[in-house]
């Protein structure tokens, strides 16, 4: 699903009008019956709507928003400027039809101070859209932090007053703070950084009849990971198969004291369909390994820490979950950068390694895949101001070193070496906790083991991994649920994607 720029969207919304049957004034009319269509089923208990309108096409929306409601029965209180001047015309046209409604109460924004709020109120935000492009100001600015101290749900239409949609808000913002958005067509990159999709709450997609036609010729770098894509790429057995059509995958990992890290990378490997699969690790980890693991062969690696990198140069290779960084490792693991040409899935200790020298960076095979969290990132390329300049860092480094950079978040996001942009969007905070990184390097190495692209495998292995994070926590709870869960849950997403679920 591509996510397209505020000027692209306003173009979207243009062609739609000049190229389609329908006008401005129609085109609003479908977004608000989407959004009717949305809060009827999701708000049942005969809830007290109280729109917040300004007077732009946002307002536009919540005007016929009010209609629609009232004349599904539901009770409705609209809020707007007193200052009626400034409406654009399809705002003008449908705060005229409510005005005709003797049902609906309209209030000046300055009545919120005094205002008895019903306890099944639900406020919905419609003061400003996409369309914004400078900080709120002037009642509005003061209007917006009066309706964040309500504890009444809050639904924000199509973005959160406030925020752009493809920038940060400053620290001095006055931003509405959603806890649920719906959005017009599309995913906005504002949704998916921690600095602003923090005022989005749960995001909803709403079709309202966009161009398809627009949506598919218009380009884009940047998209969402949505199931359609993941089918695409997804690549079910064939009953004549066996062991070796599906790879050898070679897990690098473990020291002494962090044999975990091994185990659950060599688990998740082996659950994401990797035909045979080593673990190079450290003598200390022997019994370990061949306990938790039995289906993985043992490579020796050295005795309490790896000091031998031997590899087979037909496996797909992932390294770093308990490596260590003591120097025999080090020495052993940049040695073999220097010598070995095939792509490889890098995370943790293997990435602080090449950090301490920028020199090493440029070690790292062509077409590897990184799986970098935060501040491995900031050791490896340096310190950025925010998510968005991190991740224009990672489009420009992806493109210099013609690697694929898996860069962790919330929505974690997919850089390759095109400059293209995946976001993904499943997965919950029950997967901050350590262990789930290693989960991630076994699914991806295992993948390309299988003879998907590094890109392919980056994509698939993340989305499954997140996949498998949600299973795990509507099983377990986010607190409760653990690294380990999410290789369990495994075998349930590939049932999910091979229709038996």
């Amino acid at each position: 699903m591509k996510i397209f720029s505020a000027p692209q969207i306003k173009k979207a919304d243009l062609y739609t009008i000049e190229n389609e049957p329908v006008s401005s004034l129609a085109l609003m009319e479908q977004a608000a019956e989407s959004c009717v269509r949305f809060l009827t089923a999701a708000f049942k208990e005969n809830p007290v709507f109280s729109v917040f309108c300004g007077n732009g096409n946002n307002g536009g929306d919540g005007f016929a928003i009010a209609r629609i409601l009232y004349q599904n029965g539901l009770d409705v209180n609209v809020f707007v400027d007193e200052d009626y001047s400034h409406f654009t015309p399809d705002a003008r046209s449908n705060f005229g039809r409510i005005k005709e409604m003797f049902g609906i109460s309209v209030f000046d924004f300055k009545e919120i101070e005094k205002f008895d709020f019903s306890a099944s109120t639900l406020i919905i935000d419609a003061l400003f859209g996409t369309g914004l492009n400078r900080k709120l100001e002037g009642k509005v600015a003061e209007l917006v932090p009066q309706l964040n101290k309500l504890s009444f749900p809050k639904i924000s239409i199509d973005i959160p007053s406030g925020l752009f949609a493809d920038t940060i808000p400053t620290k001095d913002s006055v931003v509405f703070k959603a806890d649920h958005t719906l959005s017009f067509q599309f995913w906005k990159k504002a949704f998916l950084h921690p600095e602003s999709g923090i005022f989005c709450g749960k995001i909803h997609i709403m079709d309202i009849g966009l161009s398809p036609e627009f949506i598919e010729q218009e380009p884009s770098h940047n998209f969402v990971i949505a199931e359609a894509l993941i089918r695409g790429i997804f690549k079910p057995r064939n009953d004549f198969s066996h062991k070796g059509t599906y790879g050898k995958t070679t897990i690098v990992a473990g020291s002494f004291g962090k044999m975990g890290a091994a185990v659950l990378a060599t688990q998740s490997a082996m659950k994401s369909g990797s035909g045979i699969t080593f673990t190079l690790a450290p003598k200390c980890g022997y019994e370990i390994l061949q306990t938790t693991c039995p289906e993985a062969m043992f490579l020796y690696g050295g005795e309490n820490y790896i000091t031998h990198f031997e590899i087979d140069t037909d496996s797909a290779v992932g390294i770093g979950p308990g490596l260590g960084t003591g120097p025999e490792t080090e020495d052993a693991f940049l040695s073999f950068l220097k010598n070995y040409r095939m792509p490889l899935v890098l995370d943790a200790d293997a990435l602080n390694i090449i950090s301490k020298n920028e020199n090493s960076i440029k070690l790292i095979p062509k077409h590897s895949v990184i799986t970098p969290h935060p501040k491995e990132f900031e050791r490896l390329f340096g310190k950025t101001a925010n998510s968005f300049d991190r991740l224009d860092l990672a489009v420009k480094k992806s493109k210099e070193l013609d690697i694929f950079i898996v860069l962790k978040d919330h929505h974690t996001q997919i850089i390759t070496s095109e400059g293209e942009v995946f976001y993904n969007i499943t997965g919950n905070s029950g997967m901050a906790k350590g262990g789930s990184g290693d989960v991630l390097l076994g699914m991806i190495t295992s993948l390309i083991a299988q003879q998907y692209s590094p890109q392919n495998a980056a994509i698939l292995g993340v989305w499954l991994h997140g996949k498998a994070g949600d299973l795990a926590a509507e099983k377990h709870s986010k607190v409760g649920m653990l690294p380990s869960d999410l290789i369990h849950e495994t075998g349930n997403v590939f049932k999910l994607l091979n229709g038996r679920v």
